[in-house]
């Protein structure tokens, strides 16, 4: 079955060379020279690879990727192509998943290289990387309480706010709502509230109309139309930009959307299930969220409880998390040592859940016997994860992002996990702030 992929590039000339050679080399092509218009083919085609030049008219490849990661929930490989040769351009692109980085003008042995081996890949990443309906669920006093609590709700129309610290699973147990519920068989549609600025949202929640702006260069659907019937999970609500919020709120409340340039309202027939890791109700006292939108996504609160307060739970996500590290990086590593268990029990995992996936990935890939000992594991400095300022201090605020990011890293010394914390958003939003403003990532 031939392989389908994806050009994504704004000299026509070169896109159309570029789609001439590869269909030669028995590929199926499609071509989009626009970031709107590439987002449109994905909604439409499976695509297997994603060839993205750097710089786009509306966008960029590096947005054009978070936006596939986080809406399409898909692990579609990309390679990234850009006369730009900047290396910190490059280094960018691949800490934010690019599979790999070509220079302009394209070497075609290169290309073909590259290509083979994204699409070798590309299959197991998508299978690893899908949203689990089964996944560890631990069996701590303190996770069944919130499992009970969810097949409670899961049956009603409540709209549910999510309230957990950054790594928790927030969205897992999103998921869990949705497939315990009799919309399961209707879409999940997961938005990153934090990535939405007040211009892009609309048009990301509600759709536009073909012209309705300069990029508009055809119909849109908006989130809550791709998912009638189905879920909308808020990730983040809690960034929502103040202006948008009364657009939802109205939306919510009519169960109506008005797309970008209509006239018209259309009824949409959507659950909402929102998550936060901020305080709602002090963002209110500083008028930063809406009451009137907070009680109406919050008919039922479930709090996620941290890892420190689930530590029973701890090993067994030990022992899922290095069977998936090793299908992952192709070892066998057997497990964890006693002592070694004994030392995680003890970290804070401020982190949480993906912190420890993260933790355990590291050791696998760089553990030399069959089990990960104690000294694989990092060396936690107190000092680092515990800055001396509170964290009010650094509060992302409406205003100069720029200078307040700034002074997060700087005080964190470069450290994002920690100045994402100062900030008081999750280490997600923060790299799509920084690249959106242009900052070193």
């Amino acid at each position: 079955m031939k392989h389908t992929i994806l050009i994504v590039e704004d000299d026509a000339a070169f896109g159309v060379m570029l789609q001439t050679w590869l269909r030669k080399n028995d590929y199926d092509v499609v071509l989009a020279t626009q970031y709107a218009q590439a987002k449109k083919e994905l909604t439409t085609k499976k695509i297997d690879l994603i060839l993205t030049d750097l710089r786009l008219p509306d966008g960029d490849g590096i947005l054009l990727m978070a936006w596939v990661r986080e809406q399409l929930k898909s692990r579609v490989p990309f390679i990234v192509m850009t006369g730009y040769a900047e290396v910190q351009t490059a280094v960018s692109a691949m800490k934010l998943g690019a599979f790999d980085y070509l220079k302009k003008p394209i070497n075609p042995s290169l290309l073909e290289e590259k290509i083979t081996a994204a699409l070798e890949t590309g299959q197991e990443e998508e299978e690893l990387f899908r949203p689990k309906k089964v996944m560890v669920k631990g069996n701590s006093e303190a996770i069944k309480r919130l499992y009970k609590h969810v097949e409670l709700v899961a049956p009603t129309k409540f709209s549910v706010l999510i309230l957990g610290e950054s790594g928790t699973g927030k969205e897992y147990i999103a998921e869990m709502i949705h497939e315990c519920s009799p919309r399961r068989d209707n879409p999940f549609i997961a938005v990153d509230c934090g990535s939405l600025s007040k211009e892009l949202a609309p048009s990301e929640l509600f759709g536009h109309l073909k012209g309705s702006f300069t990029s508009a260069i055809a119909d849109k659907k908006g989130v809550f139309e791709q998912a009638k019937g189905g879920t909308v999970f808020l990730d983040e609500v809690g960034n929502l930009p103040y202006e948008v919020q009364m657009q939802l709120l109205r939306s919510l409340q009519e169960q109506k959307v008005r797309p970008v340039g209509s006239a018209v309202d259309i009824n949409v027939d959507v659950r909402i299930v929102a998550a936060t890791n901020e305080n709602i109700e002090k963002a209110i006292e500083q008028g930063k969220f809406r009451q009137d939108l907070y009680h109406r996504i919050n008919e039922f609160t479930l709090q996620v409880p941290p890892l420190r307060e689930r530590i029973d739970d701890l090993e067994e996500f030990v022992s899922f998390f290095v069977a998936q590290a090793n299908e992952e990086l192709g070892k066998e590593i057997k497990g964890v040592s006693p002592k070694a268990i004994a030392q995680m029990k003890k970290m804070p995992w401020n982190g949480n859940l993906r912190e420890l996936r993260n933790v355990i990935r590291r050791c696998v890939l760089f553990a030399e016997g069959d089990y990960i000992e104690a000294e694989d594991l990092p060396v936690y400095s107190e000092t680092v994860e515990k800055p001396a300022v509170s964290n009010e201090d650094y509060a992302l605020r409406p205003g100069n992002e720029r200078e307040q990011i700034e002074a997060a890293l700087a005080k964190a010394r470069g450290n994002k996990t920690v100045a994402a914390k100062l900030l008081q958003i999750d280490r997600k939003t923060l790299y799509n702030k920084m690249h959106q403003l242009g900052l070193d990532l």
